[in-house]
């Protein structure tokens, strides 16, 4: 647009005419001299064009420019929005760490369909299911009691299998500041290094009953309905325990042997005290 030369009138400075202009500023000379403006918006308040369709051109950019800075306001409050939502969720995980209490059934063990298991694996995360009844019902499960000392067990079984013969598969410590309650979506990230997924022959020698015992009913072996189990703290240590003397050897012996001592350390355990594994196919098998 053209503006160079063009009338105009000041509400101060009387008629003028345009000597300079760009994107972002308008010249006007007066009879008391050159004064400087910021273009559009002066237009349409102080200065008007004399000519009546440029000024209704003029108003037209204005108006674009208008909503266009409307626009990016309106997408800085939503990003400013969303860091102070990100600073309130950091705080109140800061707070929830800071005082949390271990427990010792901070461990969860989940039941994965083989089909799932290479899902679970290549993302590495793992979904909590979602809530069958009540007020809730279809939203995302909250396993509260996961913090950083936490760990997920990922277990299977093949349908033509007996219960006794879970295996277990894999297994990771949740990543680093996740907290359980603050869990939104119902997926548990897994740790950058201390992860695991066993072989098929591996897990074979790693039966979760061996560890697992329901002490209402030592002797029952059976997970008739739900997508996980809280874990004892002590029964993981034994896992991956067990996991460790599996590994002697290997590319990844080193490996698990640190996730061993990084456990033990978050769960306050001594290696050298863990009890031996008692869980319910141990006791059926005396």
């Amino acid at each position: 647009m053209d503006l160079l030369n063009e009338q105009v009138t000041h509400k101060s400075f009387g008629k003028g005419s345009v000597v300079a202009h760009d994107d972002d500023y308008v010249e006007v000379r007066f009879p008391l001299g050159v004064k400087k403006f910021v273009f559009p918006d002066v237009f349409g308040t102080h200065l008007l064009l004399v000519d009546p369709k440029l000024a209704k051109h003029v108003d037209g950019v204005k108006l674009k420019i208008e909503r266009e800075r409307k626009k990016e306001e309106a997408e800085l409050e939503a990003m400013r929005a969303i860091e102070e939502a990100r600073r309130k969720r950091a705080l109140e995980r800061e707070r929830l760490l800071k005082n949390h209490r271990l427990s010792p059934a901070s461990q969860v063990a989940f039941w994965c369909d083989p089909a799932e298991q290479d899902k679970v694996f290549s993302e590495w995360r793992v979904f909590t299911g979602r809530k069958k009844s009540g007020a809730n019902q279809g939203e995302p499960n909250r396993l509260v009691r996961l913090h950083q000392n936490s760990c997920c067990l990922i277990t299977a079984r093949e349908p033509d299998v007996p219960e006794k013969d879970r295996r277990v598969v894999g297994l990771f410590m949740v990543g680093d500041f996740f907290v359980g309650k603050l869990c939104e979506d119902g997926y548990i990230p897994a740790h950058l290094e201390y992860r695991l997924r066993l072989s098929e022959e591996e897990s074979r020698k790693i039966l979760f009953w061996n560890y697992y015992v329901n002490e209402r009913y030592p002797n029952n072996m059976t997970w008739n309905s739900g997508r996980y189990r809280y874990f004892d703290n002590v029964w993981m240590a034994q896992i991956l325990q067990d996991i460790v003397a599996l590994k002697e050897g290997s590319a990844e012996f080193e490996l698990v042997q640190d996730f061993l001592e990084h456990f033990c350390d978050l769960n306050r355990l001594v290696e050298t005290e863990l009890p031996r594994p008692n869980g319910a196919l141990v006791r059926n098998s005396a």
